[in-house]
């Protein structure tokens, strides 16, 4: 067999070929461009790249032109870990001596002698790949939303701690479009103090608000005018926030738009009716779930490999007569993320769900993190099975009462 090995960067390159005996058969530096990869396919297809006898590539990344185009037709393509890389080379150099041609070596002799140890990107179906990149981009823009909140409700403790009391009430807080639209109005306290009831319900009615507004607008106008300390003037007009409020606005946007896509586009996948018949999984966090999954059956040889891909299970380390059960540190943050927010939603949507947390933390004395983790492990261990049978979810199967469960054990 051949094996390639594709050490990349941003503008070009380094690729090297080996044979069974690790013999270096060719060596190409090729640009980022259509040029470049036209030169990589040929030299592929030189050495005997087919589509019935694909050469297999390893590379340090699963993303970007570069891969898609090594994915086009049957080629396995490896995404190497680049802190495992940085063990492999340590094989072949003492020295600690390196170079991106000889990265692209030990990447491509990683599949001679380790092949069977590493897995090939999942082959997954375009709608699936394109609701990955959707439902991240969501999650990304939620993630960058809260910490511009919390960057802003930093800056106001400072200087404005009124506009915090009036957003107090609402839900999300400073996300909402009204206190957006109030602080956008009045940047400072001296100016919010004399703010008006028809510019407040003005501002509520901009921000898309219909009822109880004449209520809301004498509740702020109470809370702006309502005794506080300040900071000198100066002060106050230097410490003015209209620039974060202006990326916290853009930010809030893209993560509406970015949802909006997310319910056009999941329910439109074969496994989105058995991913939502599960308990606490709505459409956003349904497609966060498929997005890390995906819809290749053989990405996973069984519901443990997923629980361990998750970080659900945990990992044990033995050594002589010591042993230790700890977390999973290495995992897929997004999965566990969304995994995290699943478990805690099942709670109140399903009861057999909230008997099992409750099992785990009366009669295993586990925490919340601990028995909601354990939770976790079982519905993926769920949703697996689920997948692979193409089943909807059954509540009374996944969690069987004592009495059906002692009568099945008999």
């Amino acid at each position: 067999m051949i094996y390639c090995g594709i050490d990349w960067a941003e503008k070009t390159h380094d690729v090297a070929l080996v044979d069974d005996s690790g013999q270096l058969l060719a060596k190409r530096h090729i640009t980022d461009d259509a040029a470049g990869y036209k030169i990589l396919l040929d030299l592929l297809a030189e050495y005997g790249d087919t589509e019935e006898n694909p050469i297999p590539v390893a590379i340090e990344t699963s993303r970007g032109l570069l891969v898609a185009v090594l994915r086009t037709g049957k080629r396995p393509v490896f995404a190497i870990n680049p802190m495992a890389a940085a063990r492999y080379r340590d094989r072949h150099a003492v020295s600690r001596k390196k170079s991106d041609p000889g990265d692209a070596l030990v990447l491509a002799n990683i599949l001679r002698t380790d092949m069977h140890a590493h897995r090939p990107l999942p082959d997954d179906s375009d709608l699936a790949r394109a609701i990955a990149v959707l439902a991240r981009a969501q999650q990304d823009a939620v993630w960058n939303r809260q910490q511009l909140a919390n960057q802003l409700r930093s800056l106001l403790r400072e200087y404005y701690p009124a506009a915090l009391a009036a957003c107090a009430k609402w839900d999300n807080g400073l996300c909402r479009p009204e206190a957006r639209e109030i602080l956008k109005l009045v940047p400072t306290p001296t100016r919010a103090a004399r703010l008006t009831r028809p510019q407040i319900t003005a501002a509520l009615k901009r921000a898309g608000r219909k009822r109880g507004i004449e209520a809301e607008a004498e509740r702020l106008r109470e809370a702006f005018r309502q005794d506080w300390a300040h900071q000198p003037p100066l002060v106050e007009d230097a410490l003015e926030m209209l620039a974060l409020l202006g990326q916290l606005t853009a930010t809030c946007t893209a993560a509406d738009e970015l949802a909006q896509a997310v319910e056009e586009v999941f329910p439109q996948h074969v496994d989105a009716e058995i991913i939502l018949s599960f308990p606490g999984l709505g459409t956003q966090l349904g497609a966060r779930v498929l997005a890390e999954i995906g819809d290749d059956r053989t990405r996973f040889a069984d519901a443990r490999g997923l629980k361990a891909y998750a970080g659900a299970s945990p990992i044990t380390r033995a050594s002589g007569k010591k042993s230790s059960i700890t977390r999973r540190w290495v995992k897929n943050d997004r999965l566990n993320h969304a995994g995290y927010l699943w478990a805690f939603a099942s709670l109140t949507a399903s009861r057999g769900a909230k008997a099992h947390y409750r099992r785990r933390r009366d009669e295993h004395s586990d925490w919340h993190a601990a028995a909601q983790s354990n939770l976790f492990n079982r519905l993926l261990g769920q949703i697996y099975h689920c997948l692979q049978k193409q089943e909807l979810f059954d509540e009374q199967s996944a969690f069987p009462s004592p009495s059906l469960a002692e009568a099945a054990a008999a």
